[in-house]
């Protein structure tokens, strides 16, 4: 704690900066970490204060198999923990974790909605060279989502995402000498241009 006061602390006195967004485990949301935040949001009441959870999926089988180290329960308790101090807390979900069918993301979105959390980032899998991840796919070639089938899924989770939730991210950026696949993914303006006109299209609002 004494070494994440420093540094918050520092970005915060700075007066062009205009807040801080912490991504962090659940695991670290302890009583200590609370505390700080809870000063630091006390002492700059004019500046943000957010923080960012990676929850990934719902679902406990995904969860182990790409080793997230905690399990649902753990997650819930830092969210209540944030929420009980006034931090607005964005979470991260990956759409196209091996096993997950829409069905199972769709599961992943109607739980948020009931939390409803400050933000949303919705990130496409990336397959990373010298990754386990990569070796599994080398082994089995499980399916990757294609442009299409991406865009099928990201309009579902947005049409069912609650509309008092701000989505932050609807896609990422793999580095283009590690990004294994989707390699489609590395042209950002194309998947943005893509999902307007579909939504547009097809009349799909979030919520």
């Amino acid at each position: 704690v004494k070494r994440l006061r420093t540094l918050y602390e520092e970005a915060l006195n700075e007066p062009t900066v205009c807040g801080i967004s912490i991504a962090t485990r659940p695991d670290c949301i302890g009583d200590d970490v609370c505390t700080l935040l809870a000063e630091l949001k006390g002492k700059y009441p004019d500046k943000f204060i957010w923080v960012e959870l990676g929850l990934q999926t719902i679902h406990e089988h995904t969860a182990r198999f790409i080793r997230r180290g905690y399990e649902l329960p753990c997650f819930e308790d830092a969210f209540k923990r944030l929420n009980a101090i006034n931090i607005p807390v964005i979470v991260h979900v990956i759409l196209g974790l091996p096993g997950e069918n829409n069905q199972a993301i769709y599961e992943t979105i109607q739980y948020l909605n009931s939390l409803k959390p400050f933000g949303i980032k919705l990130q496409l899998l990336h397959i990373l060279k010298d990754t386990d991840l990569a070796a599994l796919f080398n082994e089995q070639h499980f399916h990757v989502y294609s442009l299409e089938d991406y865009l099928d899924v990201l309009t579902g989770c947005i049409a069912r995402l609650s509309p008092e939730i701000v989505i932050h991210r609807v896609t990422g950026d793999g580095p283009k000498d590690l990004l294994i696949a989707p390699r489609w993914s590395l042209n950002k303006r194309l998947v943005l241009n893509s999902l307007h006109q579909k939504m547009k299209l097809e009349n799909i609002y979030q919520g």
